[in-house]
């Protein structure tokens, strides 16, 4: 199976999201994460590959969800000029980028360049500081101080190591400060990091419910959204 990197999300907050090809992302340590094989040096080739990607997009929804294995950041400058010309040609009013919190000083950057809304996403995976350090996330930050720069956050369940008790405050606390959020239940790749398929199972038993709020998804599989699989 090859990646898909096009897809339409029609069920909570409806968007079209594309998976693109960036350059390597500039931390690339975290233990669990294999799409950073996504990445490429050959610049040629991920713009014209991208601009192929962007083709698709309708903006049939206005709006548009942008990831990459990396940050925006890492995207060609051409790739986000592509980007950019999509946006309003099809009259997209908002789009969605991911970023890891190492940019955060420079998310205005991205704000400036694009005449739509911006909602960035960022990867926390957990609020627990000596599972993050296990994740090898590259960073230590409150909540509230994530949240000063992210309005939507990523978390991970479901992998060995990582507690109830961890899970309950994570989920708590991305209710309490976050605007938007995902949950990832984790499932295993070609990484040492392994699933906990009792903690997955709890986790499905009692939080069920964030099915029906319209701010946080759960992804139960990582291709959910319609887009990754296989690298090629």
């Amino acid at each position: 199976m090859s990646i898909e990197r096009y897809s339409v999300i029609d069920k909570k907050n409806p968007r079209e999201i594309v998976l693109l090809k960036s350059s390597k992302c500039k931390w690339g340590r975290c233990t669990f994460c294999d799409y950073i094989h996504d990445n490429s040096d050959d610049i040629d080739h991920i713009i014209e590959l991208n601009k192929e990607i962007l083709k698709q997009v309708s903006g049939e929804l206005n709006q548009l969800e942008i990831i990459n294995s990396g940050s925006c950041f890492e995207l060609p400058t051409e790739t986000l000029k592509d980007i950019r010309d999509i946006v309003e040609e099809k009259s997209i009013e908002t789009v969605y980028f991911e970023s890891h919190y190492m940019y955060r000083n420079r998310l205005d950057e991205i704000r400036d360049f694009f005449n739509a809304k911006i909602i960035f996403k960022c990867g926390v995976e957990s609020f627990d500081n000596n599972f993050r350090k296990f994740l090898n996330k590259g960073f230590q930050a409150a909540p509230e101080e994530i949240a000063s720069y992210f309005s939507s956050i990523c978390l991970m369940v479901g992998i060995k190591g990582q507690t109830k008790e961890m899970i309950k405050k994570d989920i708590a606390l991305l209710e309490e400060h976050f605007e938007r959020g995902c949950v990832n239940v984790y499932v295993d790749n070609t990484t040492d990091v392994k699933s906990d398929p009792d903690l997955i199972r709890w986790f499905e038993e009692n939080y069920a419910y964030l099915e029906e709020n319209p701010q946080i998804e759960v992804l139960w599989h990582n291709t959910d959204f319609g887009v990754g699989g296989e690298n090629e």
